[in-house]
């Protein structure tokens, strides 16, 4: 999808979203949630204390709250082919947060900006045929020993199907299968690729997602996580 047509849904994106996601029994803000309390806790283990954070994608800034609070001494800078977008989540988050606004095939900021890039749920929407290029351009601006975490949803997982064939502005989206995003990781440079999988309990199981950190390796959650690092010696 292109930067006009995100545009488009700039104004009602959450309102859809929401209703997509309705068969979980979870708002949008759980999603974000869970996403930046993973993604602090990798970057713990990383020990990337206060990084310098792109989020790639950020649409309309659902992911901005969580990432203040799970990772409150972050710099965050976010980027979105969509004017609109970007300009939706300054009205609802504030100003505190860099933008860029993506126009071309590439990042416009410089090479090894940032320690690390947060994609959440963004490359179903972005021609396969462009991954490649585009992980290398996320590559180029991440620094060398930085680290990339990419959320995707798992196409096995019927829910997600389900939800995915209900939202209007995935009606073009391709779902990536997880093999095949670490795939295009390692081949546009990325090393140690790993991947993760979250979210297998609806809210009427909540009870038991206790259990989801012990799941991690359970490929049918209805999404999934691979995290990969810039190798020093490229």
């Amino acid at each position: 999808m292109t930067g006009a047509e995100f545009d488009q849904y700039a104004g009602d994106y959450d309102a859809q979203h929401r209703q997509s996601i309705a068969l979980s029994g979870e708002t949008p803000e759980y999603f974000a949630d869970y996403k930046a309390r993973e993604l602090g806790r990798l970057a713990a283990v990383w020990g990337f204390d206060q990084p310098k954070l792109l989020d790639f994608g950020s649409g309309i800034g659902n992911s901005i709250p969580a990432l203040r609070r799970h990772l409150p001494l972050s710099q965050i800078t976010t980027a979105d082919v969509s004017a609109e977008s970007l300009q939706a989540a300054r009205d609802r988050h504030g100003d505190r947060e860099a933008q860029l606004l993506i126009t071309t095939g590439s990042l416009p900021v410089e090479d090894a900006s940032f320690d690390l890039t947060f994609v959440a749920c963004v490359f179903h929407h972005i021609p396969h045929e462009e991954h490649l290029a585009w992980l290398e351009d996320v590559r180029r601006v991440t620094r060398k020993g930085g680290r990339i975490v990419i959320f995707e949803h798992n196409p096995v997982n019927p829910l997600t199907l389900h939800a995915v064939r209900n939202c209007p502005f995935d009606e073009n989206a391709h779902l990536i299968p997880a093999r095949q995003m670490r795939e295009r990781l390692a081949q546009s440079g990325w090393t140690d690729v790993q991947t993760d999988y979250h979210v297998f309990f609806p809210a009427a199981l909540s009870g038991l997602r206790r259990l989801e950190p012990w799941l991690r390796w359970c490929g049918i959650g209805a999404q999934y996580a691979c995290h990969a690092r810039n190798p020093v010696d490229a």
